[in-house]
């Protein structure tokens, strides 16, 4: 991989439930998601721009705004300018319907 999966660009939510080992598993945000506190989710958008969003205040999702670069294959590293740690992922599966990751960083 080159360059990031062209089904990356979008919105994407923790399905927890999913989960297994060390890979965290995202849904697109009109999937339909058992009911739940709050869900964690981030953005990717093509002109490498990122938004983290960490549960809030009454669970309701924050906005975190950073930046993505692919560093190398299906490796993403992830910055915010000092508003949050950055962070590394790596990307197992992505299309349409799901984003599968493993968290580099702790």
């Amino acid at each position: 991989m080159r360059e990031p999966p062209s089904g990356l660009f979008r919105s994407w939510f923790h399905s927890y439930e999913e989960d297994h080992d060390d890979v965290r598993v995202y849904r697109p945000d009109d999937y339909p998601f058992p009911p739940a506190r709050g869900r964690r989710g981030m953005e990717f958008a093509p002109d490498g721009t990122f938004v983290d969003h960490p549960l809030g205040r009454g669970d309701a999702p924050g906005a975190v705004p950073g930046r993505w670069r692919l560093v190398s294959d299906r490796h993403i590293a992830l910055t915010f300018d000092g508003a949050r740690p950055d962070r590394e992922l790596e990307i197992l599966r992505c299309d349409e319907d799901v984003l599968h990751v493993r968290r580099l960083t702790p």
